[in-house]
């Protein structure tokens, strides 16, 4: 089976630098990446003996404050380039931060739309705390694990909440009080609608091609994840 998949690779991959490919675990998931040596310090999140992430993004100093009404707006034009409804990217940011552009979780979510380090990094936020990329990301990723569940509004919710691969996995919202919580409440304010936590899914993982991208930093990155499309902003 490990031959068949690397030999798939080599159909996508240029030989010149094919041979520098590695696996790395991000968000639990094994992709295939070129980024082998810069890995460990960007690709793979160092966390201490209490699972305190070490390094994050620092709260930036002096930098102009955002009415919500400016929020508001950054939300709508971001979610109008990207065909995703404006009134459910307000309902997540309300339960996420409350509208905090620095808001800090215990886990390790940042800013407005609480994105996890890995998160910010496959969508290319450099800054978590900087609203617009906060939000231009986030609204990214919520429209990718849109199309990832087939438009179930409320396994997308679960898997912004709880990790898209815990849901796959499951097909179904997951036994997680805190998750079903976070859905029910979203999709009650959004369209009055309870969630039906058992209800499930089907959709084929298929196996993604490399594809190349360059990074918010100008890295040039070799990978096969899925969501590899949502890291070029439009």
């Amino acid at each position: 089976m490990l031959a068949i998949t690397l030999l798939s690779l080599f159909l996508f991959v240029n030989l010149a630098w094919a041979d520098k490919l590695c696996l790395k675990e991000i968000e639990g998931e094994k992709v295939y990446t070129n980024l082998c040596e810069r890995g460990s310090k960007s690709l793979i999140l160092k966390k201490s003996s209490k699972g305190d992430i070490k390094s994050k993004p620092q709260i930036p100093q002096n930098v102009s404050t955002y009415s919500r009404e400016q929020l508001e707006k950054i939300v709508e034009e971001k979610a109008k380039i990207y065909g995703v409804d404006a009134k459910l990217i307000k309902e997540i940011i309300k339960e996420e931060s409350n509208w905090n552009v620095y808001a800090n979780s215990p886990k390790g979510a940042m800013g407005i739309m609480q994105l996890m380090p890995a998160t910010a990094l496959l969508m290319g936020v450099s800054n978590p705390y900087n609203p617009e990329e906060n939000i231009d990301g986030g609204i990214r990723y919520m429209k990718y694990l849109l199309e990832r569940f087939n438009g179930n509004l409320n396994l997308a919710l679960a898997a912004y909440n709880a990790g898209p691969n815990l849901v796959e996995s499951l097909g179904r919202i997951p036994n997680i009080a805190e998750t079903q919580q976070y859905v029910a409440r979203i999709s009650m304010r959004y369209n009055g609608t309870a969630p039906t936590y058992l209800e499930t899914t089907s959709f084929k993982k298929k196996s993604a091609p490399i594809k190349a991208v360059i990074l918010s930093d100008g890295t040039l990155l070799y990978t096969n994840r899925e969501d590899i499309y949502l890291w070029t902003k439009k």
